[in-house]
């Protein structure tokens, strides 16, 4: 007995247009599938508010890792002057490790945008703002960070902030650096951690 091909029309399902974010955020939040979700994320990134949104999204841990990268690839196209990069920085600063490198990825797509956020924690008051934007530019290490490290150091009083950059320092520095981080001894002087950190940092930048 002869076998009769049966084609079946495949039905493409229309896909909606959203006008509103609200209209987006509610398709990605009612659907399961990911290639819907894909869609919403795309359209949501469309609207005045919606990168945001997106933001939110990938700091709750809950998430799958698939739609979390989506959202940060989504994210790091963005013009860096319409970025919500505090809020991006801001991802840096939660424990689940996989959503901080997300955060981290898409700063280094941002490059040098991301330095004005940088130096205005850096110069701030709040002691825990300059080690976060210590910890930003060790991370994200563009071209600048080893630069505005070495500026941090010339003047910091804070040995807190202080051996923050100076953990770093054994990473980024360079041999010219080693002056610089010797005088800290001097500043902090017996504090046996900082005589500790200053040297080990100078024992890495030696190799």
């Amino acid at each position: 007995m002869a076998l009769i091909k049966k084609h079946v029309d495949q039905v493409v399902e229309e896909l909606p247009v959203f006008t509103t974010l609200e209209e987006a955020k509610s398709y990605c939040k009612s659907n399961t599938d990911f290639s819907k979700k894909d869609y919403a994320i795309e359209e949501i990134i469309k609207f005045k508010g919606g990168a945001e949104y997106l933001i939110s999204l990938i700091a709750n841990e809950e998430r799958e890792k698939v739609v979390l990268t989506k959202i940060a690839s989504v994210i790091s196209k963005l013009d860096p002057d319409e970025a919500p990069i505090e809020a991006i920085m801001n991802l840096l600063k939660l424990d689940n490790a996989y959503i901080r490198n997300l955060g981290i990825s898409i700063l280094r797509d941002f490059g040098t945008a991301i330095k004005y956020y940088i130096v205005k924690f850096l110069i701030g008051d709040d002691r825990d703002l300059r080690i976060f934007a210590i910890n930003v530019l060790g991370d994200v290490n563009f071209a600048e960070s080893r630069d505005m490290m070495v500026e941090l150091l010339e003047s910091e009083t804070d040995i807190n902030v202080a051996m923050t950059a100076v953990d770093y320092m054994g990473e980024i520095g360079e041999v010219e650096d080693i002056e610089l981080l010797e005088s800290l001894k001097d500043r902090f002087s017996g504090d046996q951690y900082a005589q500790f950190a200053v040297d080990s940092a100078v024992k890495l930048i030696k190799g």
